[in-house]
C-alpha cells in the first residue's frame, strides 16, 4: 500500500481511491485508434452504399451498421472513468472537480446535440443521448470493473424489456399518450429539435434505456489495466463469448423457436424482403407489434442480443486496437491518420454532419465515392490539425468550459 493510500473497506464495490497527488495515466493510443475507427464506421453508416445492395461492399456497410456507435459509446464511457481516476478513482476535490467536469460535458453534450439535431442532414445525431448517459452514469464513476460489469450485464437484458413494456403501455393506453403529449408541450429539447426527453429515454433514435448499458461496460473496461497482456486475453475471450452468445442466440432463436418468423412477418416489421434475425429497419427500438421482435440482433433494433453481440464486438475491437499499438510501436505510424480522427472525434464527427447539411443531402446521398472523399478529407484534415494543436477545436472548447467550472470548487 503507499504512504497515505486508504485501504478499501471489505466487500466495498468502489475501487480503490486514488491518493490527491496520484499522477496521471499514460495515454493509451489504442483508445484513439478504436475511436477513429469508430468515428469513420459511423461515416459508413451514414453514407456509405445501401446495405441491400449486397456484395462485398454491402456486407462490409452492414458490419458498421450499429456497431459503430456502439464503439463509441463503449469509448465514452472509458473516458468517464479516465476523467475520474482511470484505475484508482479520484477523491476529495479531485473527486468533486472530476465530478464537475463530467457534468459540464454532459450539459454541453445536451447543447450540442440538440443545435446539431436541428440541422437539415439525414443523420440521427447521437451526442444528446451521449450527454444524457453521462449524467445518468455520474454516480457509478467511482465503482469498481466487476460492479461496472454486472450493471452493465443487468441494464442490457433488462433496459430493452423495460423500454418493450413502456412503449407498450404508450401505444396502447390513452392516459399514457396523453401524459407524453404534455411532457412534450413543455419540453425545450422537443421544440428545438423535436427529440426531447421521452425520445432521450425512451423511444428515439439511441434511447439511454438501451445505451446506457455501453457505457456503464466501458467504464469498468476503463477500470482495468488493459497494458496487461492477461487482461487483454481475458477480454479478447470474453468479447468473442459475448458476439457469439448476442448473435448466435438470436440465430438460434429464430431457427429453434416455433413461430418466430411468422409472428415478425405478421407484425409487418419488414416492409420487403424475407425476415431475418439480422436486419431490419434502423428505428433505435423495435417495434411493439409483438414480443418475438426481442429475439431479433439487427442494427440499432435495441435488443438484449443486440446490444451483447455489440458489446463483444466493441471490446474484442478496442483490446485488438490498445494491443497492436502498444505491442508493436512501429505500426503506429501507418495508422496515425486514423488515431489522429479519434483524439478529435467530436469534431470530425459534428464537421460530418455539418457537410451534409451544407450539402442539402437526403437519404439517397451516398456511396462509395462519396465515402471515400469523407473518409479520406476528415484523415487529412485531422493529422494537419494535430500537428499544430493537441485537442481537436470541439475538444478543446469542452476541455475549457470542464476545467473553468472546476477550478471555481474549493
Amino acid at each position: 500500500m503507499r504512504p497515505g493510500e486508504v485501504p478499501a473497506r471489505p466487500g466495498s464495490s468502489r475501487a480503490p481511491p486514488a491518493p490527491p497527488s496520484a499522477p496521471p495515466e499514460g495515454r493509451l493510443v489504442g483508445l484513439d485508434l478504436a475511436r477513429g475507427l469508430a468515428v469513420l464506421g459511423m461515416f459508413a453508416a451514414h453514407i456509405g452504399p445501401d446495405i441491400e445492395d449486397g456484395g462485398v461492399a454491402g456486407t462490409v456497410m452492414q458490419l458498421t451498421h450499429g456497431r459503430s456507435a456502439a464503439l463509441f459509446a463503449l469509448l465514452a464511457g472509458v473516458t468517464l472513468v479516465i476523467i475520474g481516476g482511470r484505475r484508482r478513482p479520484r477523491t476529495g476535490l479531485d473527486g468533486r472537480r472530476a465530478r464537475a467536469k463530467i457534468t459540464v460535458r454532459a450539459v454541453v453534450l445536451i447543447a450540442l446535440g440538440t443545435g446539431v439535431a436541428m440541422l437539415p442532414a439525414p443523420v440521427d445525431v447521437i451526442l444528446a443521448y451521449y450527454g444524457l448517459c453521462f449524467l445518468l452514469a455520474l454516480p457509478l464513476v467511482r465503482l469498481r470493473a466487476g460492479t461496472l460489469a454486472v450493471i452493465a450485464a443487468v441494464l442490457a437484458v433488462a433496459g430493452p424489456l423495460l423500454s418493450f413494456g413502456a412503449r407498450t403501455v404508450l401505444d396502447e393506453q390513452a392516459w399514457a399518450q396523453s401524459w407524453e403529449h404534455a411532457i412534450a408541450l413543455y419540453d425545450p429539447l422537443e421544440r428545438l429539435s423535436h427529440e426531447g426527453v421521452v425520445d432521450l429515454v425512451l423511444t428515439g433514435a439511441y434511447p439511454v434505456l438501451s445505451w446506457l448499458p455501453y457505457m456503464i461496460a466501458g467504464m469498468a473496461l476503463g477500470r482495468l489495466d488493459l497494458r496487461a497482456a492477461r487482461v487483454r486475453h481475458r477480454l479478447l475471450a470474453a468479447g468473442s463469448a459475448l458476439a457469439l452468445a448476442g448473435y448466435g442466440a438470436s440465430w438460434l432463436a429464430f431457427h429453434l423457436i416455433p413461430g418466430v418468423p411468422a409472428a415478425i412477418a405478421d407484425s409487418g416489421w419488414l416492409e420487403s424482403g424475407p425476415v431475418t434475425w439480422w436486419q431490419g429497419p434502423e428505428t433505435g427500438t423495435v417495434d411493439t407489434g409483438t414480443p418475438a421482435l426481442l429475439l431479433v440482433a439487427a442494427p440499432h433494433s435495441g435488443t438484449p442480443f443486440e446490444i451483447v453481440g455489440n458489446l463483444g464486438v466493441a471490446i474484442t475491437v478496442v483490446v485488438c486496437a490498445v494491443a497492436l499499438t502498444d505491442r508493436w510501436a512501429r505500426v503506429r505510424r501507418p495508422l496515425l491518420p486514423v488515431i489522429a480522427v479519434g483524439t478529435m472525434s467530436l469534431s470530425v464527427y459534428v464537421a460530418h454532419i455539418v457537410v451534409l447539411a451544407l450539402l442539402d443531402s437526403d437519404d439517397t446521398f451516398g456511396g462509395l465515392p462519396v465515402l471515400s472523399a469523407f473518409i479520406a478529407a476528415a484523415l487529412v484534415l485531422a493529422v494537419l490539425w494535430t500537428r499544430h494543436f493537441r485537442r481537436g477545436p470541439l475538444e478543446h472548447l469542452l476541455n475549457a468550459a470542464a476545467q473553468a467550472v472546476a477550478r471555481r470548487l474549493r
